[in-house]
């Protein structure tokens, strides 16, 4: 893999501007899971699982059935969620490791990538920091260049040099060492032994909450949950080692998610009890589909690091008392970068008219308002993820259809996603116009926002 750094690309500037408000500014929390699925909870269907506080999180708010990652690995769908900018944009098209996938017989060399955030694109951390907003990060950040021995990356990529007054936890690592103390993370100092990480972060959350309730703030919790190495309390595995069927084929992976849910509950406990929820809008999502070697993500085809739906397709909960309808649901496609204008949109910001955002203000849709403008999202993945086994791509859902394109032979595939959820019928052939129609599209937005492109690989 090739990772190559430029520090002034030029995204157009943002001049956020605060409006009036005749109330307190809105405290945000966005909790981010680590290779989460779609299926991988109860409220999303999978009665295997055990997990009522986010099951109740739904029952307050807004759950999408059509939500995507910017990415189908982890480091472009958070920088993305940060900047708003697509990561084909951005040029952070890959998870960033120490090591080439490239497949032996691979008849393309993967398009060049960053291995970090470009340091010039405003983040939304330093935007509501410049309006007042106390930060803070809290678990996994995967976006400081190359781990090396320790795992420290890049210091000035960091997410206190980011825009996060508090850093727990966030440096160059994609995973823990371990999810028991001691956990091998340089900034998060052992404590006590066998302590479990989600607890552990969950607790240091409730602290910037108490710290922190007087002032609007901004908190970030990116649980490394449930990404490898698959630990989980024993007392848990044991419970889940008798719930292995449909939906769940690894015990440790369901007691991961449990213990999730645990800590996550933590947190929301934490909100009502300082009276701070009503106040609050909370975000939860995934940065990309399951890692198919412990997740089942039946019905969607495939998983994490493909462009099919498991690899894409992941939860979104928004709770926002006051502005989003209880135990509502959207079908509306919705992908990472809308995370950012929304948040901004909570926060009373508005960004100037020349600002380069590939996603939209969600609040419309949010409120029941509404419509959003556009009618297709697209994906962009020219690089191969740690397994060696997808091919590069690009795709784009616009309506119930989602086309993937595929770089090695330009061929296409076409799917109905209202019919055809697992993407059994490639219907290309049959719909030649709409294929034709899409990939054009596809092309365009290529084009359009500078995205870079895998090149024929020397033999």
């Amino acid at each position: 893999m090739r990772h190559w750094f430029l520090p002034f690309l030029m995204f157009g500037a943002f001049d956020a501007r605060l409006e009036a408000q005749d109330r307190p500014k809105t405290n945000i929390v966005l909790i981010l899971i680590d290779d989460l699925g779609w299926t991988d909870l109860a409220c999303q269907g999978n009665k295997r699982l055990h997990t009522p506080n986010i099951d109740r999180l739904a029952s307050q708010g807004m759950r999408f059935t059509d939500a995507y990652a910017a990415a189908p690995v982890c480091s472009p769908t958070r920088a993305a969620i940060l900047t708003g900018q697509a990561p084909a944009r951005l040029k952070v098209t890959n998870h960033i490791a120490n090591r080439d996938f490239t497949p032996k017989n691979a008849l393309l060399a993967e398009a060049e990538t960053l291995d970090r955030l470009p340091l010039n694109v405003r983040t939304i951390a330093e935007l509501l920091r410049a309006a007042g907003y106390a930060t803070g990060f809290i678990g996994k950040w995967h976006l400081a260049g190359q781990s090396g021995k320790k795992g420290l990356g890049d210091l000035k990529c960091y997410p206190e040099n980011r825009g996060f007054d508090l850093n727990i936890g966030g440096c160059a690592l994609g995973g823990p060492p371990s999810f028991f103390d001691p956990y091998g993370i340089h900034n998060i100092p052992d404590r006590r032994k066998d302590e479990y990480l989600p607890d552990r972060l969950a607790e240091e959350a409730v602290s910037f909450l108490k710290a922190n309730r007087k002032n609007p703030f901004f908190l970030t919790l990116w649980n490394y949950t449930v990404h490898w190495p698959m630990q989980a309390p024993k007392d848990l595995i044991a419970k889940y080692e008798k719930r292995l069927g449909l939906g769940l084929k690894d015990a440790r992976y369901g007691a991961m998610i449990e213990a999730m849910d645990a800590a996550v509950g933590r947190v929301l406990r934490a909100l009502d009890e300082l009276g701070l929820a009503e106040n609050t809008l909370v975000i939860f999502t995934s940065d990309n589909g399951g890692f198919l070697g412990v997740a089942d993500l039946r019905p969607l085809r495939s998983g994490k690091g493909f462009l099919y739906e498991g690899g894409i397709r992941v939860p979104l909960i928004v709770r926002w008392p006051g502005q989003v309808p209880k135990n509502s649901t959207s079908a509306v496609p919705t992908i990472s970068m809308d995370l950012f204008p929304t948040m901004l949109s909570a926060a009373g910001l508005t960004p100037s008219k020349d600002t380069l955002l590939d996603g939209e203000n969600l609040r419309p849709v949010l409120t029941k308002s509404g419509a959003l403008k556009r009618n297709a999202i697209y994906f962009h993945y020219p690089n191969y993820a740690w397994h060696g086994q997808n091919r590069l791509g690009g795709a784009i859902r616009q309506d119930a259809y989602m086309l993937i394109e595929n770089f090695d032979d330009r061929s296409v595939e076409l799917f109905d996603l209202e019919n055809d959820l697992s993407q059994t019928t490639n219907l290309a052939t049959k719909m030649p116009d709409r294929a034709a129609e899409m990939t054009r599209r596809l092309q365009e937005w290529r084009r359009e926002v500078g995205a870079a492109m895998p090149t024929p690989r020397k033999k």
